[in-house]
């Protein structure tokens, strides 16, 4: 049993000689209507679609509010110190050299009775439109 047990940990080792040539980035997801960041660490070439499986287990499986599913395909990962366009799901996800995301739930096709007001909206995805939409001023008439 002693032999087993020596045999484990000398293959565990001889792995983790080689992921150490692997670079490690500890990310920080910031989900759209939660209340808190997710932070966890992933090798510098994972794949943006799989980041963003990691961070849905994760967030289900802290129980955290609003439920939001695990079709990766929903949603879109932005670099939240770069430009406006989401990350590419086959890209590495240290390719960018961020290291804070944010993860937006893709926005619905608009409905042919909605108003002109909620079409705009729904064009512009992702957190940008929902921070804007949440910082505009209405000015109501008397």
């Amino acid at each position: 049993m002693k032999r087993n047990v020596s045999e484990k940990l000398m293959l565990h080792r001889q792995k983790k000689k080689g992921d150490d040539k692997k670079n490690r980035l500890l990310i920080t997801i910031n989900v759209l209507g939660s209340a808190g960041p997710i932070r966890f660490v992933v090798n510098e070439d994972d794949s943006v679609a799989g980041v963003i499986d990691t961070a849905l287990k994760t967030y289900s499986r802290e129980g955290r509010l609003p439920v939001l599913g695990s079709d990766i395909n929903n949603f879109l990962l932005y670099c939240a110190n770069a430009g406006s366009d989401a990350l590419n799901p086959w890209e590495a996800i240290g390719s960018g050299g961020g290291r804070n995301f944010v993860l937006c739930k893709k926005q619905g096709q608009p409905q042919m009775t909605e108003g002109r007001s909620e079409m705009i909206a729904h064009k512009a995805s992702g957190w940008k439109a929902w921070l804007n939409k949440s910082f505009s001023f209405k000015v109501l008439s008397h």
